[in-house]
């Protein structure tokens, strides 16, 4: 299905981009990704790190279920202010599952800084050869068809956003 929806998108772009003669290719960033070893070896390591620490938060998640257990289990023979008291240590065990969880795997999490540490090198090298090759082969646009399809290069005299907005009154 997603090949088919990609064959239809390119169809569409040459067919409406024929009359101008606009030069269109595409890349699979997967299948480079795949040939690249440095980006086998960081995909390693990243998954690593996450399995490792994922244990590390399913561990302290495992600590905050059998602290509920035990409460629930002498919650009727506890004093209010005792169980004020556990309910208390076990939201702040819950709270601070939270933070690790985020301090690992959130959007600035370490994870995050990781994957952008040793995969946007990778990353970078492929969009600027993919740069290169359009220039030198003549390419008006390349798209990339892995996952959602992607616009890696256009040619900047392609760009009529300034017309757009000229033609809004901005």
């Amino acid at each position: 299905m997603k090949n088919f929806k990609f064959l239809l998108l390119t169809f569409a772009v040459v067919f409406s981009f024929g009359l101008n003669a606009q030069r269109l290719a595409y890349v699979d960033s997967q299948q480079i990704l795949s040939k690249i070893p440095e980006y086998a070896q960081a995909q390693g390591q990243l998954d690593n790190m996450a399995k490792t620490w994922e244990s590390e938060v399913s561990k302290l998640r495992a600590e905050i279920d059998a602290m509920e257990k035990a409460y629930q289990a002498e919650k009727v023979l506890l004093t209010p202010k005792l169980q004020e008291e556990k309910e208390k240590e076990i939201d702040e065990k819950r709270k601070a599952a939270l933070e690790l969880q985020r301090k690992y795997f959130g959007p600035d999490g370490e994870l995050f800084k990781k994957r952008q540490e040793l995969i946007k090198p990778i990353q970078d090298q492929i969009f600027n050869a993919v740069q290169d090759v359009a220039r030198k082969k003549r390419y008006d646009m390349v798209l990339d068809k892995s996952g959602a399809i992607t616009l890696l290069y256009v040619d900047p005299s392609l760009d009529i956003s300034n017309d757009v907005l000229e033609k809004m009154g901005y």
